[in-house]
């Protein structure tokens, strides 16, 4: 059992290995995007204009009318005063051609007083990396792996690194399992303190001795002490990668996850958008009254999925705001051509598979602890690049070792 174990360990650790270290590293860093951000455009998130700000939906219609080929998807109502307010562009459908236009860009920032445009960039974008896109390319790095759409499938790298995130959660227990004292034949079962003493040295490093020795303790040694860290990550990076494909239906098999319109709809092309009948003011007035019948914060923020034609409204969550939990805000879904309200989501509240849900990104993002969290996801990123490091060279030299042996060397 033990010498199966020992190979699912290393084939499954080779296997993730160069996978694991990028998600490491890059999630060291991503864990402090908006800092980071702030820090490299100030261009893009600073505003000089003084005054009262304009209301947003009417810099939403300025910016809709310097393009018509983009369509504002998201904006919030506010930002902190001297900051420019972010938007989110999509293409709309060029009737010439049938086809959607090819924007260069899918944000805007604009200054809320002046409603002059800061300047735009492309979220996300592989290439070319400037410090407009750098943070935002860690980010679809650390997930995707910016893999190309192929055969009009664009979901590949999400899929791939979700997979990699369910070889980690089984390797997480096979590790583990390995670091047990080995049963020693022939001899009666030992007491419990017999058997720590001799499971003792897996929590230890050993710096006297040679590099290999070393070597095999960190890998050891930091895989025990943070294993609990290690198995939330790999879980909750399968959970995210592939909620819809595996994690929403397993489950609904335990308890009943409420699903959104995004669940219950299907979802069509960016060639054939569902065109609201309502607009962002619209859903505005509606929204406020819903807020106030449920005695929700003032409205925050807005979003139009035209691939599904939903509104979703949230809500300023002072508490999350303030603790930085990562939680989603209070949030409201309606139809885009009726105003019917299609549900809601209240952070904390629900089944218990909803809850289960809602601290699935929290717990990833070590947002759901504040500052101390994000601090101790970007440590463990680096864990989890050195175990990948770690544990590629034990296996070179174990390897090397094995053909030495064969060679008569």
């Amino acid at each position: 059992m033990r010498f199966a174990f020992t190979l699912a360990h290393r084939w499954l650790g080779l296997a993730i290995a160069a996978f694991l270290f990028v998600s490491g590293l890059t999630g060291a860093v991503i864990s402090w995007d908006r800092e980071l951000d702030r820090v490299l455009n100030p261009h893009l998130v600073r505003a000089t204009g003084v005054g009262q700000p304009l209301p947003a939906t009417e810099l939403v219609r300025r910016v809709e009318q310097r393009d018509p080929r983009g369509r504002v998807s998201f904006f919030p109502l506010f930002v902190e005063p001297g900051d420019a307010l972010p938007m989110s562009v999509l293409p709309r459908v060029d009737p010439a051609t049938g086809q959607a236009y090819e924007l260069d860009y899918n944000q805007v920032f604009v200054d809320p007083v002046t409603g002059e445009e800061v300047g735009r960039r492309a979220w996300g974008a592989a290439w070319p990396i400037t410090t407009e896109t750098f943070v935002s390319f860690l980010y679809e790095l650390h997930y995707t792996l910016h893999m190309p759409e192929m055969w009009g499938i664009d979901d590949w790298g999400v899929w791939l690194m979700g997979v990699v995130a369910i070889v980690w959660t089984v390797d997480c227990f096979v590790g583990f399992y390995l670091t047990l004292p080995a049963r020693r034949a022939g001899r009666a079962s030992s007491s419990w303190r017999q058997w720590w003493l001799r499971w003792k040295p897996a929590w230890k490093i050993k710096t006297s001795g040679s590099f290999y020795r070393v070597n095999f303790d960190i890998h050891r040694a930091s895989g025990l002490w943070t294993w609990a860290l290690l198995f939330i990550l790999a879980f909750t990076g399968f959970s995210l990668n592939l909620y819809k494909e595996v994690f929403y239906p397993l489950m609904s098999l335990v308890s009943q996850v409420t699903p959104t319109p995004f669940d219950l709809r299907e979802r069509v092309d960016r060639n054939h958008p569902i065109e609201p009948r309502l607009n962002f003011d619209d859903m505005l007035a509606l929204a406020r009254v819903e807020g106030e019948r449920r005695q929700w914060p003032p409205v925050a923020g807005i979003f139009y999925s035209p691939s599904f034609g939903v509104y979703t409204v949230q809500f300023s969550d002072s508490t999350a705001e303030r603790t930085g939990t990562g939680l989603p805000p209070p949030r409201l879904f309606f139809d885009g051509q009726d105003g019917r309200a299609l549900g809601e989501r209240v952070p904390w509240k629900g089944t218990a598979a909803d809850i289960f849900v809602q601290a699935q990104f929290p717990l990833h993002s070590g947002r759901i602890l504040g500052l101390p969290g994000r601090i101790l996801v970007s440590v463990m990123g680096l864990v989890v690049a050195a175990l990948s490091v770690t544990g590629v060279v034990i296996w070179y030299r174990k390897r090397r070792a094995r053909l030495a042996v064969r060679l008569g060397v």
